[in-house]
């Protein structure tokens, strides 16, 4: 039986649960549940939501060997005074797991661990121990971030991204506008899929920065003056796309050529890698909130120490 590391993330969106093992890596998640109509939780109840499913998330998660570290993802970013509570839920099983079973605990970061899990999925992860830019494009978040190695894991440096709505946030109000169940990425990708008139609009941007609000407006039009479902989860899609693709393009005129990795939820959208071949994407059941990045950190952590 193989040594294995797990670690747990209880972000604002998902309970999950995974172990590593140096190689393979398995993942037990499941979404908070969301009424319908709404977009989202207040932290108090996603805090509650965690605290109640994580046991089922544990029992659905194989273990094939002795656990010889345990992780959590403590904060949203490795930044000082970025804190959400509903990670709380996830740290405290995390400690009290180690505590039991006598085995150090590392706490990360969940941003930490988005770009961990895009690595390894991807087959990149000698990005970890080198500079790269990321995306980290989620339901609440989004950021292009500057990427250098910093000890076992990476220190991310914001330098681009929206100044206003993001772009899951954009994708979820279009969806409740469309009357589709929160989240709304995958039935908004797929209904973009069926859009006969393509079109899209390039966002007001600086330099790396764009506003997104302005989207939400012209789609919010479209709705109003009669165009399709199909055709408005296209425009919606396509114009973050063309805000992410041209900050791209004004970054690597800054930092030089370099790896560009997308990970977070709205990674795993088709519309998105088929319009970014060039890019780097998570495999799209790890580019959602989890916790195998963080596995996967705790692993290097535990071996950084002989």
């Amino acid at each position: 039986m193989n040594d294995l590391t797990v670690a747990f993330d209880t972000s604002n969106y998902t309970t999950s649960c995974a172990c590593f093992d140096g190689q393979r890596g398995v993942n037990s998640g499941r979404l908070l549940d969301v009424r319908p109509g709404e977009l989202g939780l207040r932290q108090s109840d996603a805090l509650f939501s965690h605290v109640r499913r994580l046991p089922e998330i544990v029992d659905a998660l194989p273990l094939s060997g002795p656990i010889v570290a345990v992780g959590a993802s403590e904060t949203p970013r490795e930044i000082e005074g970025s804190y959400m509570p509903c990670f709380l839920a996830g740290v405290a099983q995390g400690r009290a797991l180690a505590h039991f079973l006598g085995v150090p605990y590392f706490g990360f970061s969940h941003q930490q661990g988005h770009i961990a899990a895009a690595a390894w999925s991807s087959g990149h992860m000698e990005l970890l121990d080198t500079p790269h830019l990321a995306w980290h494009l989620s339901g609440g978040t989004t950021e292009l971030l500057l990427v250098r190695p910093e000890g076992v894991a990476v220190r991310c440096e914001i330098v681009g991204g929206t100044r206003d709505v993001s772009a899951g946030q954009l994708i979820d109000r279009t969806g409740q506008l469309l009357g589709l169940q929160f989240p709304s990425g995958k039935a908004l990708d797929k209904l973009s899929a069926e859009a006969e008139d393509r079109l899209s609009y390039l966002p007001k941007k600086d330099g790396c920065h764009f506003s997104l609000s302005g989207v939400e407006h012209k789609m919010r039009q479209m709705r109003d003056s009669g165009a399709r479902d199909a055709e408005i989860a296209y425009f919606s899609l396509a114009s973050v796309i063309r805000a992410v693709r041209q900050a791209t393009a004004e970054a690597m005129k800054l930092y030089g050529d370099l790896p560009v990795l997308y990970s977070g939820g709205v990674a795993s959208n088709s519309l998105l890698r088929a319009m970014t071949p060039d890019g780097i994407f998570a495999e799209p059941r790890y580019s959602t909130d989890n916790a195998i990045g963080t596995a996967i950190l705790t692993w290097r952590a535990v071996n950084a120490r002989g």
